[in-house]
């Protein structure tokens, strides 16, 4: 009977660790292509995953969630404000050979659409509108360099020392446009605490009706360029960038259940693998390799 009892028992504590054994395999770190990589709890701060967290490098457009950011956290902001397309954007994109969100020169659009065509293609153009408008000074040049400085200020409140902005969109020709994984997780963390700022990077498209300088209507639709919204189950958004000294970027967070997680990935060659794996390795769920990524259309923007 002892002899029977101590198998039982045996059988039973082996019944009782398989469930452990499989949480534990949930729980191994995954391997992460990205140069580096940072990945935290939305509501309590904590740090889930940390990949070369504290090592400066460049973020290319995701730059621009601290330009949104920026201009929702003007007071009094006004997002049905009407700006007027200049040429100067237009020309801008021209020599820079940057992604565009089309802007019509002398059109009028909202401060609203701009956050859109900022954020979805990643505009260069509707960034510049942006820096323009809420940058003060007599002359474009003085409201960008004005505006870009509250860039900084922005950064230097959330306490971020590794974090500096030369661009309002990433494209920085004198290479002082940098940050780390860790201070652009906290960035990204900060924008999201704005409702507007979070309906704004969870769309995968979206359609503004503008006006134009003759009095007419024109439609822009922009798509997207997070491949991983409406790819990764929960996903809510943030940024992509790629520039040739910072590679592929991705922003990204994603909520399942009562947990958000907002993670970074810098340099990485397979960046949407990256986040699902560690989104994954935040929620304890394996759902990427099954990953199958949302398709943009040909006239969309890449970025």
């Amino acid at each position: 009977m002892r002899k029977a009892a101590v198998v039982a028992l045996s059988a039973g504590l082996l019944l009782a660790a398989s469930p452990l054994a499989s949480s534990a395999q949930a729980a191994t770190k995954p391997t992460v292509g990205g140069k580096g990589a940072f990945l935290l709890n939305n509501s309590s701060s904590a740090t889930v995953f940390s990949k070369a967290p504290d090592t400066k490098r460049q973020m290319a457009s995701t730059t621009k969630i601290m330009t949104a950011a920026v201009v929702l956290s003007t007071k009094g902001v006004d997002l049905n404000k009407k700006v007027t397309v200049k040429q100067a954007y237009r020309d801008y994109v021209t020599k820079e050979g940057a992604s565009t969100a089309d802007l019509r020169t002398g059109d009028k659009v909202t401060v609203r659409q701009l956050l859109y065509g900022t954020m979805l293609p990643s505009g260069c153009d509707a960034a510049y509108a942006l820096a323009d408008t809420y940058g003060t000074g007599s002359t474009v040049a003085a409201r960008k360099k004005s505006f870009i400085s509250k860039m900084n200020a922005k950064a230097k409140s959330l306490g971020l020392k590794n974090t500096k902005f030369d661009s309002f969109d990433g494209i920085s020709s004198g290479g002082n446009n940098y940050t780390t994984p860790r201070d652009l997780a906290k960035i990204a963390q900060y924008a999201m605490k704005n409702s507007n700022f979070r309906a704004v990077v969870k769309a995968t498209k979206y359609v503004a009706p503008a006006t134009t300088s003759t009095g007419k209507k024109r439609t822009y639709t922009w798509y997207n360029t997070n491949k991983l919204l409406g790819s990764y189950k929960g996903a809510i958004g943030i940024k992509t960038g790629t520039g040739t000294a910072a590679g592929p970027c991705l922003v990204f967070a994603a909520t399942r259940g009562s947990k958000t997680l907002v993670g970074v990935v810098l340099n990485g060659s397979d960046r949407y693998a990256d986040a699902a794996k560690l989104l994954d390795y935040g929620f304890g769920t394996k759902t990427a390799k099954t990953m199958k990524l949302r398709t943009l259309p040909a006239s969309a923007q890449q970025d």
